[in-house]
Order: C-alpha cells, then structure tokens, then sequence
C-alpha cells in the first residue's frame, strides 16, 4: 500500500465538527493522496468508535485512508486502513497480524535509534517528531530538527515530517527526505481547509 503524503491529525478542540472538517478538507484530492489519522486520547471505546466510522465513510467515499492512533480495537470494528502506534505501543508486526498485511501500520519516533526499531519491526513507515518547534511538543525538549530527519531518512522507512508543519517548510522535510507531511493545526484551524491540504501538498 502507497504511503499517502498528507496526514491529517485530528484534535477535536481545534476543530469539533470533524466529519464535516474532513469531509471539506478532502473534497477534490486524487485517490490516495491523504490520511485521516484519528487521535483522540480522551475518548472511551465506544465514542471513538462512533466517530471513526464516521470518518471513514467520508475517506473512503473519496479515496483516502483512515488511521486509528493506537487503538487496534477501534481501528478493526470500524474497518480503518491502518493504525498508528506510539513508540511504546504493541509492537508493529503484531498489529499487522491482527489487521492484515494490506494495513498501514505506522510508528511515533523522534530519533534516528527509534526509526531504526521501526524499520527492524515491520512498520510501514513513521512520524518523525518535533521536526520544528510547536506548542504541543515544547514539554518534550527542543525540536529534532531537519538534519536529524535527514540522518533519520536514510535508514530507509518511509517517513513523515510532523510538529510545525506548515506549507511553507513542506518542500524542505520533503528535500530532507520525507515522503509525507503531517499537520494537525494547518487543516483545523483557517476557513478554507481543502485550500490548506493542497497547499501542504504543494505543487502538481
């Protein structure tokens, strides 16, 4: 399976209608193009369900992909196309037993050392994380830096750039070496979502 180039990261605070954010956010994208990652930590099983099956009716009616962060459960009741694991999560190759090998099975990793553990257990590909400052991650330390995802980049894992994304850095992650771009605030936030994905996609 393809590896999309934008992903999408939800925060329903930023944003509480998501189905209608997504569903404005991907009108008019190729097939393919884009990744809904569902993250909503605080949410119980059922609720999370609820909007996931949500969310994947509007992705797959438009070609895209839904991932569920961390929840393998969620992810297999809604029929999601992958899940995204923190760096402490269940191990890659056993969440693909569970959801099959066609799925996209990411990992959180902010290191060269933890791509390498991504790569040697069977993910499909990673975030890579701060790669510039952003208020979530201030807790965490400095960012990581383009350098570092550049190092991190060569292992091989298919890598995409997250933390202070915006359009104006995507070129340079991608001249680093990251296949994709995440985002969380540059869709959520603003008037015009779908206009803010094609810009991070940048140019045709």
């Amino acid at each position: 399976m393809d590896l999309p180039v934008v992903h999408l990261i939800t925060d329903r605070r930023l944003a509480p209608d998501l189905a209608a954010r997504a569903a404005a956010a991907l009108a008019g994208l190729p097939p393919g193009t884009a990744a809904v990652h569902l993250r909503e930590k605080d949410l119980g099983g059922r609720d999370l369900l609820v909007l996931a099956r949500a969310l994947g009716e509007i992705c797959h009616a438009r070609g895209q992909r839904l991932l569920v962060n961390d929840r393998l459960d969620v992810a297999l009741a809604a029929g999601a196309d992958g899940v995204h694991l923190p760096a402490a999560g269940v191990p890659p190759a056993d969440a693909r037993r569970l959801l099959g090998p066609d799925a996209l099975v990411g990992v959180s990793c902010h290191s060269a050392d933890d791509v390498a553990r991504a790569l040697e257990g069977g993910a499909s590909y990673a975030t890579f994380s701060p790669v510039y400052d952003t208020p979530s991650k201030r807790g965490f330390g400095p960012p990581a830096g383009v350098a570092a995802l550049r190092e991190a980049a060569r292992l091989g894992l298919p890598l995409v750039a997250l933390g202070g994304i915006t359009a104006e850095r995507a070129p340079e992650v991608r001249a680093a070496g990251a296949r994709g771009v995440a985002a969380i605030r540059a869709w959520l936030e603003g008037g015009d979502p779908a206009g803010a994905v094609r810009r991070l996609l940048g140019p045709p």
